[in-house]
């Protein structure tokens, strides 16, 4: 399995921007469906973004589509969340997870098994 840390997080107007990143341990990154989730204060913990272990596919919440994007580097074991024009409710403590061999979509399944979580970074979006 691969360890995940996430960093990027802070306090940002809405409107603003923050990028985050996840950095995996291990040889086998590659190999890892990545993604985003997040959960905000007194609710359950949704499904953010996530990317395609091969292929480089995409797929969103609908709440972020069109203002987050995710991206991987492979040659340096990370993924990031571009999240531009900010809002309030997309405060939370979001988390990187990782899942073998997985695509994009089926990381954004209900219920769907993860092989690794980060331990989180929060985001705060002002009003």
């Amino acid at each position: 399995q691969v360890q995940l840390v996430e960093s990027g997080g802070g306090l940002v107007q809405a409107g603003g921007s923050l990028r985050l990143s996840c950095a995996a341990s291990g040889r086998t990154f590659s190999s890892y469906g990545m993604g985003w989730f997040r959960q905000a204060p007194g609710k359950e913990r949704e499904f953010v973004a996530a990317i395609s272990w091969i292929g480089g596919s995409t797929y969103y919440a609908d709440t972020v589509k069109g203002r987050f994007t995710i991206s991987r580097d492979n040659a340096k074991n990370t993924v990031y969340l571009q999240m531009n024009r900010l809002k309030p409710e997309d405060t939370a403590v979001y988390y990187c997870a990782a899942r073998f061999s997985s695509t994009a979509q089926a990381m954004g399944a209900p219920s769907v098994v993860m092989n690794s979580w980060g331990k989180g970074t929060l985001v705060t979006v002002s009003s």
